[in-house]
């Protein structure tokens, strides 16, 4: 590696993003069961929120994945974890879409996606609630896995003096590079977008 001037990225500093000390109800998780099941896209979506560092403070990142293509439906930036942050990105999933209603959606036991508003938000589009149990981050490792990715390729490669700077990164990442020409073995190592097309024309 080091002849050919090369070397690892490594893992950050873990940041917490999930507060599931509250009242609000929560779902069974319902994804465990049914996901050998889901074989197209637009069956399930899975969400979640990670976080960026810049000399600003933390940017944070909502998230809203297709389970099956791979394909990041919705996303959302902001610089507190917030429901309307988590809101922002179903809903961009939702008019981008076009044809989640009556998916399965999951996420984590967070407050945001407790909320009642964003609770609404599901109902209103005939979604089924599905969240990891308590403690277990495995339960979403479908959007632990993307933000990983995100991280390994775009944020760890980068110094974010603003969080703009970073905004502008991510944005290319997932809109230029990761929906349109990152390849996923799940897929037959096609771009989700590609593969959601395909699959769905």
């Amino acid at each position: 590696m080091k002849d050919n001037d090369m070397y690892s990225v490594r893992t950050r500093k873990y940041k917490a993003t999930t507060n599931s000390k509250h009242n609000l109800p929560v779902a069974e998780n319902l994804l465990a069961d049914l996901k050998n099941s889901i074989e197209t896209p637009h069956q399930a979506i899975v969400a979640d929120i990670t976080y960026i560092p810049t000399d600003e403070g933390w940017l944070y990142l909502a998230s809203v994945m297709d389970f099956h293509s791979k394909h990041l439906e919705g996303w959302a930036m902001g610089d507190r974890m917030t429901k309307e942050l988590v809101m922002h990105a179903l809903e961009m999933a939702v008019t981008r879409s076009g044809q989640l209603t009556g998916a399965l959606h999951h996420s984590d036991r967070g407050s945001q996606y407790a909320s009642l508003d964003y609770q609404q938000v599901l109902t209103d589009n005939k979604m089924i609630c599905s969240m990891s149990r308590k403690g277990n981050c495995y339960d979403n490792a479908w959007a632990e896995s993307f933000n990983a990715t995100i991280k390994m390729e775009c944020v760890y490669l980068n110094h974010f003096n603003t969080r703009q700077e970073a905004r502008q990164c991510l944005f290319e990442y997932i809109e230029v590079f990761y929906n349109r020409y990152r390849l996923h073995s799940a897929i037959g190592y096609l771009p989700p977008e590609e593969y959601e097309k395909g699959r769905v024309a």
